[in-house]
C-alpha cells in the first residue's frame, strides 16, 4: 500500500482514543509506558549513534512478515523493533533471555500471555515459536497488528495502541515507520533525534524553551540532536549556518529552515519525509507535524523555505 502520512494516521489515533487535538496538531503526553503487550521500550536506552537505525537483514524480515498481512506497512514492524530493543541489538534484560522489569520477553518485548495468544512461527524461526527468536518475534508482532486492524489505514494507529497503550509510543512508532519507509537506510543518529522529537508531540510552544515547560523551534531541534550525541547551536540562523547544506533531496532527519533569506532564518523543523516535518511553530501552538514546501524559495506562511542541512554528517 502507499504510505499514509504521519499526520493522517495520528489524527485517526486522536479520534480513536479521545486524546484531543485538531488538524495537524498531534496530542501526546510526551511519556511512554502504560499497560502493554510490549515491555516498555528497551531500545530507548540502547539506541546507538552510529550504524543503521535498523539493520538491512532485520528490515528484510519485517518486509516479509508485513507481506503476510495485506496493507500492513513494514516500517511499523521495523519501528517497533527499533523502539523495543534497538532491532535486537540491545543487551538489556529480557531481550535475549529472561524478562525486563515489566515481565516482557524478546526483541519485540512481548508479555508471555500476549505472545502465546498470537505466537507465529516465521520462516526458519524456532518451532514451537519463541519470543527470543527474532523471526518468530517479528512474525508474531505482524500477526498481532493484523488481528487488531493494522492492515487498514484507518485502524493502524489503534493497532499500534493495542501493542503499547501510550500515545507517545504510538506517535514515535508512526514517525519512525514513516521515516524508515522513506529512507530504509536511515542512520541511527537521525533516528534517535526523530524519536526524541516524536515524543514531544503535543508539548506546548515556549519562546526560548529548551524543554522545561516547552520548546521553541530551535530549542526542540537542539534537544533532539543532543539526545543523539550531536551538538548544535541554540538559534535557527546559527544552526543553518553550521550546515552542512543538503544538495538534492531532503531525507528524514534533515533540518529544514524558513525565513526571509539565507541570512534571515527564523524557523527550523526536523524532516520526517514526504514533505512533512516535526516543529514547534509559534506561541499558542504545540510541537506538531507540519508541511514542508518542495523547493527552496517556496512560500511557507509569511516566510519562505530557505533550505536544509544534514547535521549528522
Amino acid at each position: 500500500m502507499g504510505r499514509l502520512s504521519v499526520t493522517a494516521v495520528v489524527i485517526l489515533l486522536v479520534a480513536a482514543v479521545g486524546l484531543g487535538g485538531c488538524v495537524t496538531v498531534l496530542a501526546g503526553s510526551g511519556e511512554s509506558g502504560g499497560t502493554s503487550a510490549a515491555g516498555g521500550g528497551a531500545g530507548a536506552a540502547a539506541a546507538g549513534g552510529g550504524g543503521p537505525a535498523v539493520p538491512a537483514e532485520w528490515e528484510a524480515v519485517d518486509q516479509a512478515a508485513a507481506a503476510t498481512c495485506s496493507g500492513l506497512p513494514w516500517g511499523v514492524l521495523s519501528a517497533i523493533g527499533r523502539v523495543e530493543s534497538d532491532s535486537g541489538r540491545s543487551t538489556l534484560p529480557g531481550v535475549h533471555e529472561g524478562t525486563n522489569p515489566a515481565g516482557a520477553e524478546g526483541p519485540m518485548q512481548f508479555e508471555p500471555a500476549t505472545f502465546a495468544a498470537y505466537a507465529t512461527v516465521g520462516p526458519g524461526g524456532a518451532d514451537p515459536a519463541s519470543p527470543y527468536d527474532p523471526v518468530d518475534a517479528v512474525y508474531t508482532a505482524a500477526t498481532m497488528l493484523c488481528t487488531n486492524g493494522g492492515g487498514t489505514p484507518t485502524q493502524l494507529a489503534t493497532a499500534v495502541w493495542d501493542y503499547d497503550h501510550a500515545a507517545a509510543y504510538v506517535e514515535t512508532v508512526l514517525v519512525l515507520a514513516h521515516a524508515l519507509e522513506v529512507d530504509p537506510t536511515l542512520p541511527s543518529v537521525p533516528a534517535v533525534a526523530l524519536t526524541f522529537a516524536a515524543r514531544q508531540l503535543g508539548v506546548p510552544y515556549l519562546w526560548g524553551g529548551t524543554g522545561v515547560g516547552g520548546f521553541d523551534c530551535s530549542g526542540l531541534v537542539q534537544a533532539a540532536y543532543r539526545s543523539a550525541g550531536v551538538t548544535l547551536a541554540r538559534v535557527a540562523q546559527t544552526q543553518f549556518d553550521e550546515g552542512p547544506p543538503v544538495v538534492g533531496a531532503v531525507i528524514p532527519g534533515d533540518l529544514v529552515f524558513f525565513g526571509g533569506s539565507a541570512v534571515d532564518v527564523s524557523h527550523v523543523g526536523i524532516a520526517i519525509g514526504d514533505g512533512e516535518m516535526i516543529d514547534a511553530p509559534y506561541t499558542g501552538t504545540v510541537v506538531r507535524i507540519d508541511h514542508v514546501p518542495a523547493t527552496p524559495g517556496a512560500p511557507f506562511g509569511s516566510e519562505t523555505y530557505v533550505g536544509a542541512t544534514r547535521p549528522w554528517m
